[in-house]
C-alpha cells in the first residue's frame, strides 16, 4: 500500500504530463501482480466497495475526534481524505496490508465490520498512506492522472500501440491479468472476438485562421457539428453497446437506442434529443445523461436519436482504412438497406467556396448548431487527433461580464485555494443572480490574488462555500445560454470559462440578466 501511496503523492505534486507518464510507467513496470492491476482499476474508477462510503468514514472519524473540530478542519483543508489523514489521532502502530489485500478485505468483510477494519488500517498507516487508502475507498483519486494517461504509460513502457489497448479494454476486468500477461509477452493479446468493443474515435482539430489560409477546400467535405454527445454504436451477434467518446459504456442510459441496434456494424454518430425532426437544446439531453435507470416519463419527455456520421465496421469487415468518401458511400447504402429505427444520416453540405461555408457558419447559432465539420475526402478513420484530416469550425463564443458571488476550495493541488467560482449578473432591481460556475482560465498568480481577496471579503459561509461581497468582475466566455430551472436567474451558460479578470470594471457595471437573456439560443 505504501508504494501505491507514494505513487499518488508524487503524481499529485508533479505538474508535467511527461513526468507523470514516467511515474506511472515505472510503477507498472516494477510493481507485482495483482497490485498494479488494482492500481490501474482505481484510476479507471472500476473499484466499488458498497460497504465503505464517505458517510462511514465521517462516522468513524467522529469516534476519534471532536465532530466540531473535524468540520472546522474539513472546511479549512477542503479535502476529505487529507483532513481525516491529518487529524487521525493514533500514531503509526504497524504496517498496513498491501493493496491487493485491502481490495480483497473490502469486498469480503461484512458491512458492519468495515469501519473497525478501516480504523485498524488507519492506525497502522502514516499520513500519505492514509490519504491513499481513503481515496481508494471513496473512488476519488484526483491526482491529475486520468485513465487515458495510465493507458498511455502502459503503451510507452511496454512498446505497444495505445489503440491496441483501447480496443480490448472493455473486455477486461480488474486486476487485468490477461492485459499484463500480453504486455510482458507471456501470452497473446486477449482478442475481443465478436464482443461489441469500443474503438478509439477519430477526432478533429479546431480550425484556426492560419489553417484556413492553407486549406485546399475542394479536398474537404462539410457537415454540421451537432450540439449533442459523440457516440459509438457497436453491435455484433454477441451483443450491443453504446459508448461515449471517452469510452464509457452508456448503454443503460439509452435502452431505446440499444433496442434499435438490430444490426451488425460499428457506427459513429451524435446522440441528440429530437422532437418532430427538430434537434432540441443540449440542456434537454442533459436530463438523460448520467442516469443508471431511465423512467418512462423521461424517455417520453426527452426522446433521443442518433445522427450517423461514419462507419467503422460493416458486419465483420473493418473499413477504417478506406477513404472517408468510400466509408460515407457504404454508410448511405447500409442505412437505406437497413432502415434502423431512431437513427438518421447527418447530411453533407454542398459548397463551392470558402465564402459559402463562412455564410453558413454564421447561421449556426441561430439554428442551435455548434458549427461545421470539415473532413478530407481521402482521409482514413484514424483513432486520435491526426492534424489536417478533420477540422471542427465552431461558431464564435459568446461572453458576459459577470460578478463573483461564491467561492469554494478546489481539489488536489488546489485544495488549499478558493479556486471554484460561482458568478452572476444583475437583475433589474439590482440583485445578483447566478448563471454558472467556472474552474479555469486564470493564471497561478491570479489564483493567489483571488484566494487572498476572497478570504478578506467573505460576508457569509455555508459549509465549504464562501459568499463574497460584489467586487470581482470576470469576463466569462461560453458556447451558449440555455434556460435552466436550477439557477435563480432561469438560465445557465454552456461550457463557461474565465477569459480574463476585469480589474478595470466596477462590479456595478457588470452585465445584466436582460443582457444574458438576450443571448438565449
Amino acid at each position: 500500500m505504501r508504494a501505491f501511496a507514494t505513487l499518488l503523492e508524487r503524481l499529485l505534486y508533479t505538474t508535467g504530463r511527461n513526468a507523470k507518464l514516467l511515474l506511472l510507467a515505472d510503477y507498472f513496470a516494477r510493481r507485482p501482480d495483482p497490485e498494479r492491476g488494482f492500481a490501474l482499476a482505481a484510476m479507471a474508477g472500476a473499484l466499488d466497495f458498497p460497504g465503505a462510503k464517505p458517510a462511514i468514514l465521517r462516522a468513524l472519524v467522529a469516534t476519534r475526534v471532536d465532530p466540531v473540530l473535524f468540520e472546522l478542519s474539513y472546511d479549512f483543508v477542503g479535502d476529505l481524505a487529507e483532513t481525516i489523514a491529518l487529524i487521525w489521532p493514533a500514531p503509526v502502530q504497524g504496517a498496513p496490508p498491501d493493496l491487493a489485500a485491502i481490495v480483497s478485505a473490502l469486498r469480503t468483510t461484512p458491512k458492519s465490520e468495515v469501519p473497525a477494519l478501516i480504523g485498524t488500517w488507519l492506525d497502522d498507516s502514516d499520513v500519505a498512506t492514509r490519504i491513499a487508502l481513503i481515496k481508494l475507498i471513496t473512488g476519488g483519486l484526483r491526482v491529475g492522472a486520468s485513465l487515458r494517461l495510465a493507458k498511455l504509460a502502459l503503451a510507452q513502457q511496454f512498446s505497444v500501440d495505445i489503440d491496441a489497448i483501447e480496443e480490448i479494454w472493455h473486455g477486461l476486468t480488474p486486476p487485468y491479468q490477461p492485459l499484463f500477461d500480453w504486455l510482458e509477452r507471456r501470452a497473446p493479446r486477449p482478442e475481443p472476438g465478436a464482443t461489441p468493443m469500443f474503438r478509439p474515435p477519430m477526432l478533429a482539430h479546431p480550425l484556426e485562421l492560419s489553417d484556413q489560409a492553407r486549406l485546399n477546400w475542394a479536398e474537404y467535405r462539410a457537415e454540421w457539428k451537432w450540439d449533442g454527445i459523440r457516440v459509438q454504436l457497436a453491435a455484433t451477434p454477441s451483443g450491443r453497446r453504446l459508448y461515449s467518446r471517452g469510452a464509457d459504456d452508456i448503454s443503460a442510459s439509452f435502452p431505446e437506442i440499444i433496442a434499435a441496434m438490430d444490426f451488425h456494424a460499428v457506427l459513429d454518430g451524435e446522440l441528440l434529443v429530437i422532437r418532430d425532426g427538430v434537434v432540441a437544446p443540449f440542456a434537454d439531453l442533459q436530463q438523460r445523461l448520467n442516469r443508471k435507470t431511465i423512467a418512462a416519463r423521461h424517455r417520453a419527455a426527452y426522446p433521443v436519436a442518433v445522427r450517423l456520421y461514419d462507419m467503422l465496421f460493416e458486419g465483420a469487415e473493418d473499413v477504417r482504412a478506406f477513404a472517408f468518401d468510400e466509408r460515407r458511400a457504404r454508410l448511405e447504402r447500409w442505412y437505406h438497406a437497413t432502415k434502423p429505427a431512431l437513427m438518421d444520416l447527418s447530411p453533407q453540405i454542398s459548397f463551392r467556396t470558402e465564402a459559402d461555408l463562412v455564410a453558413l457558419r454564421d447561421t449556426a447559432r441561430r439554428d442551435g448548431i455548434e458549427g461545421l465539420m470539415l473532413k478530407a475526402g481521402a482521409s482514413p478513420y484514424v483513432g486520435g487527433r491526426p492534424k489536417g484530416l478533420w477540422w471542427k469550425w465552431k461558431r464564435d463564443p459568446l461572453s458576459l461580464d459577470c460578478v463573483l458571488m461564491y467561492a469554494q476550495r478546489g481539489h488536489g493541488k488546489r485544495s488549499s485555494f478558493y479556486s471554484d467560482y460561482t458568478f452572476g449578473v444583475w437583475t433589474a432591481d439590482r440583485r445578483l443572480v447566478p448563471v454558472g460556475k467556472a474552474y479555469s482560465g486564470y493564471t497561478d498568480a491570479e489564483l493567489s490574488f483571488l484566494d487572498r481577496w476572497i478570504r478578506a471579503h467573505t460576508v457569509a459561509s455555508y459549509g465549504p462555500v464562501r459568499e463574497v461581497e460584489p467586487g470581482i468582475v470576470f469576463e466569462i466566455g461560453f458556447d451558449a445560454a440555455q434556460r435552466s430551472s436550477r439557477h435563480k436567474s432561469g438560465i445557465a451558460l454552456r461550457f463557461p470559462r474565465i477569459l480574463r479578470l476585469r480589474p478595470d470594471k466596477p462590479a456595478a457595471e457588470a452585465d445584466t440578466l436582460e443582457a444574458a437573456l438576450a443571448l438565449l439560443g
